[in-house]
């Protein structure tokens, strides 16, 4: 078979429709009911935020009942690139400014039962169902169906309507394409110069599979080094793994990192009908070990995780046995990464276990 060197015309990124662009439409059209261009919301569960307060308002009570000291915003699907699948981009910042003031005030609720226990709000940054390092098209290794600035503009229009409805930390989370995370923390800076103030940021990164990698290829030590310029209030992972197939990547980022480190798996691996089957003792038992190891010091839940999974874990979450030195951080050597890093001395990890982070409510897509 003869094979064509000529390559197809490059594609832009600007070039990709999105939202109501996708459906050609007609002279005069107008939206509305019957108007042919509607679509299906099933997987948007960030829109319950508006249309079900309630349930939302809900869910959190009920993991901060369970012994959660921080709660996520339902926020993981609220950028315009993801609600462009469901042709809402319009409504992303309102979104993340509802979500962020029902957490708020679930927490405000609680810390009036118990004024000497704060709890905190976390606005969620989700990861997009785009990545900026990897092509889409297997035929066309080079093209991209996002670029950095367009990533930049979106998680700051998030991060800001998050900040506007009270969230107290803002964490950039499920983070499998490091360049995402890079385009969110740069983000990040241009809304605290902007606002004249710094909010905590915590960075959490998810390990796809039993190789060891993010799905850009990067071992959790280079995942560190890529974005330690962010300064993070933590570092950590979450999703995609149990406890017990993060345990050696939680050691790695409990070595090099300078900052607090944090895990919140899923309840154990998925079974073959996408659900979860660990139990809240065994989940409990296993981040309790990470604990008493001196491994982490933020705790919590992801896919699969009940208020009874937090429950075991507030309860049974330990402490070390003796109380570890002050944590000094690594030497401020250069450092090379890519997919693996070349590091410099490595710190002695020291770590204390603290309360547990409820689970974001994420749509079934992510």
């Amino acid at each position: 078979m003869a094979c064509s060197s000529r390559r197809s015309p490059r594609r832009k990124a600007a070039d990709v429709p999105s939202g109501h662009e996708r459906a050609p439409l007609a002279p005069g059209h107008v939206h509305g009911e019957g108007c042919g261009c509607g679509t299906d919301l099933k997987g948007n569960n960030d829109l319950l935020v508006l249309t079900r307060p309630d349930l939302i308002a809900g869910i959190h009570r009920a993991y901060l009942e369970a012994g959660a000291d921080l709660i996520e915003t339902n926020t993981f699907n609220g950028t315009r690139v993801a609600q462009g699948d469901y042709r809402l981009e319009h409504l992303v910042p309102e979104l993340n400014r509802e979500a962020a003031r029902l957490a708020r005030a679930a927490c405000a609720e609680f810390e009036a039962r118990d004024p000497g226990r704060p709890r905190f709000v976390v606005g969620v940054l989700g990861p997009t169902p785009r990545t900026a390092s990897i092509s889409p098209d297997v035929n066309d290794p080079a093209f991209r169906n996002i670029d950095f600035d367009t990533l930049v503009a979106q998680y700051r229009e998030a991060a800001e309507a998050l900040v506007e409805g009270g969230a107290d930390i803002l964490m950039v989370e499920t983070i499998f394409d490091t360049l995402n995370a890079k385009a969110a923390v740069f983000a990040l800076e241009t809304l605290f110069e902007e606002q004249g103030a710094r909010w905590p940021v915590m960075l959490s990164g998810t390990i796809t599979d039993r190789s060891g990698r993010t799905l850009s290829g990067q071992t959790a030590e280079a995942f560190w080094y890529s974005l330690r310029h962010a300064r993070p209030l933590s570092v950590g992972l979450n999703c995609a793994l149990g406890a017990r197939d993060l345990r050696a990547h939680i050691d790695v980022l409990s070595s090099v990192a300078d900052c607090a480190i944090s895990c919140h798996p899923n309840a154990g691996l998925p079974n073959a009908f996408g659900g979860y089957d660990e139990q809240p003792v065994e989940t409990a038992a296993v981040l309790r070990e990470f604990a008493e190891a001196g491994l982490l010091n933020i705790v919590g839940g992801c896919c699969g995780t009940t208020p009874e999974h937090i429950a075991a874990i507030a309860e049974g979450r330990g402490r070390p046995a003796s109380a570890p030195p002050a944590r000094p951080g690594p030497a401020h050597a250069p450092c090379r990464t890519g997919t693996h890093a070349s590091s410099p001395r490595r710190a002695t990890s020291s770590m204390s276990a603290s309360a547990p982070m409820s689970p974001a409510r994420r749509s079934s897509r992510s």
